[in-house]
C-alpha cells in the first residue's frame, strides 16, 4: 500500500486526510493518507523511517518555506514563490530517495478567483507574509491584480498593520487572510484591521476552511462584504497534488 501524508503543526483543523482517503476508496486505490503533526522539520527523518511506503506529502504551516532546505529539486514556479506545499518522493541514483518540491496553492487560489468572475480593476490586500501569502501574491501577479502584503514584521515593500488605516482599507476590493488567525488554537482571533470600514464593495477571502466561517469572515459579512473561505482552494490544490504524485 502506498502512503501519502501531510506535515505541519497543528493539524487538528485539517480535512486533507478525510478528503484523500475518501478519494482513494472511491477510486479503488490501494493507498492511504496520514497526518504527521510535527513542530520541527528535524522530526521529518523519523516520519520517513517509520513510513517506508511514503510516496509524497503535503506541507502546511509552519513548514512551507523551511522545507525548501530539505529538497533535492524545486519546481521553478515554487522556487519563484519561495514556498512549497507538495513534496514527491522519487528514487534517484542507486535507489536513493529524492525529494521534489512543488507549489499547487498558487494555481488553486488563482482558479478560485477566476471562478468568481470579478469585474476588472481589482486591488488586493494580503494579510500575512508566510508561505501561503507568497502563493497568493504570485496568483494575483499572474492575474494582473495589484496587491499589497501586510506583515507584523514588514520587509521591503510590505506594509505594517499600522499602515492600514480605515481610509486605506477602503481602497482594496479584495482582502485575503493568509494568517493562521481563525483556526485552532486561534479560533476566536482575527487579523487586526478596521472592520467597520468594510462594505459591500469588497470581497473578504479567508484561506482557512475549518471553521467554515472564521471570525474574520463573520466580521466582514456583518459589514456587508462578500465572503469566501478556503474550502474550494483546498480541493483544487489537493487534486493538483495528486496529479503530481501519480505521475511516474
Amino acid at each position: 500500500m502506498k502512503t501519502y501524508g501531510l506535515i505541519g503543526f497543528p493539524l487538528e483543523h485539517s480535512a486533507s486526510a478525510d478528503y484523500f482517503n475518501a478519494k482513494f476508496k472511491a477510486e479503488g486505490l490501494n493507498a492511504e493518507y496520514k497526518p504527521f503533526a510535527i513542530e520541527s522539520l528535524k522530526d521529518l527523518s523519523d516520519i520517513l523511517k517509520q513510513n517506508p511506503s511514503l510516496r509524497g506529502f503535503n506541507v502546511t504551516s509552519p513548514h512551507k518555506e523551511n522545507i525548501l532546505n530539505h529538497l533535492s529539486y524545486i519546481d521553478p514556479e515554487a522556487k519563484l514563490i519561495g514556498a512549497v506545499n507538495v513534496v514527491k518522493i522519487k528514487r534517484g541514483f542507486l535507489g536513493r530517495k529524492e525529494f521534489w518540491g512543488y507549489n499547487t496553492d498558487y494555481l488553486a487560489f488563482e482558479e478560485t478567483i477566476r471562478n468568481l468572475d470579478l469585474p476588472p480593476f481589482q486591488k488586493a490586500l494580503i494579510l500575512g507574509s508566510g508561505g501561503a501569502s507568497k502563493a497568493v501574491e504570485r496568483s494575483f501577479k499572474r492575474l494582473g491584480i495589484a496587491c499589497d502584503v501586510v506583515s507584523r514584521t514588514p520587509q521591503g515593500a510590505q506594509k505594517s498593520y499600522h499602515d492600514i488605516t480605515p481610509e486605506v482599507l477602503t481602497s482594496y476590493t479584495i482582502i485575503v487572510n493568509a494568517t493562521p488567525l481563525g483556526m485552532q488554537p486561534y479560533i476566536d482571533k482575527a487579523p487586526e484591521i478596521s472592520y467597520h470600514a468594510l462594505s459591500d464593495n469588497q470581497l473578504c477571502y479567508d484561506l482557512i476552511y475549518n471553521p467554515e466561517k472564521t471570525e474574520f469572515l463573520k466580521q466582514a459579512e456583518a459589514r456587508g462584504a462578500r465572503i469566501k473561505n478556503g474550502l474550494e482552494m483546498l480541493i483544487l490544490q489537493a487534486n493538483e497534488a495528486w496529479e503530481i504524485w501519480r505521475r511516474s
